[in-house]
């Protein structure tokens, strides 16, 4: 990408593939193929953009990028990332009174602790679902299930509720975080990958 730079300020972006106009003067798509000192006497610069405080978006607000002239290049940069918020939040207006809907309930934004609880809840239902038929039989016909799969139903609801006690345990972004984040436990040739949140069992 390239910045037209007039007065000292970025005016205008060009990705590069398709002639321009600068003032009176049409330049065919090939100028950028010039030579970085040709491009800055008409003032054209090559856009860089410095990702050092971008975040993972997941866990954290970005600020738009702001473009400035740095030597010969322009240079777009993140200002300090915002952690989003990991508990609920209750809606109020601009009086601090609580924002209600329409069925008169407190209208509540969910934090990241919610979000991800929710998350894995839904992550246990769906591997148990495929063997809810075993319950089911189970009561209709008056019969045991075997016992196998349900020790199994009984560790995924253990392990889900395990994995509800330390999202709530996580006191801000980067402990919430580090929960789900994998690291190689094993070797470089024998690589085994875990992360702290652990993992459901497998049947």
């Amino acid at each position: 990408m390239f910045a037209l730079v007039e007065s000292g300020s970025v005016t205008k972006f060009f990705k590069g593939n398709k002639g321009i106009t600068i003032g009176d003067t049409q330049y065919p798509k090939q100028i950028f193929q010039w030579s970085n000192e040709e491009l800055q006497a008409i003032g054209i610069y090559p856009v860089r953009v410095d990702t050092t405080n971008k975040k993972d978006e997941a866990w954290y607000i970005n600020t738009n990028i702001t473009y400035a002239v740095d030597g010969d290049e322009v240079v777009g940069s993140y200002s300090t990332a915002t952690a989003k918020e990991i508990e609920d939040r209750n809606e109020v207006d601009d009086d601090d009174n609580p924002l209600l809907d329409d069925d008169e309930n407190q209208i509540v934004t969910k934090g990241l602790k919610t979000i991800k609880k929710e998350m894995i809840n839904n992550q246990c239902a769906g591997i148990l679902q495929p063997s809810d038929w075993r319950v089911i039989k189970a009561k209709e016909t008056s019969t045991t299930m075997d016992s196998g799969w349900k020790t199994w139903r009984a560790s995924v609801r253990t392990k889900c509720n395990s994995m509800q006690t330390q999202i709530d345990g996580a006191t801000n972004v980067e402990e919430l975080k580090a929960l789900f984040e994998y690291t190689n436990t094993g070797t470089e040739a024998n690589p085994v990958y875990t992360r702290p949140l652990g993992e459901f069992p497998v049947k």
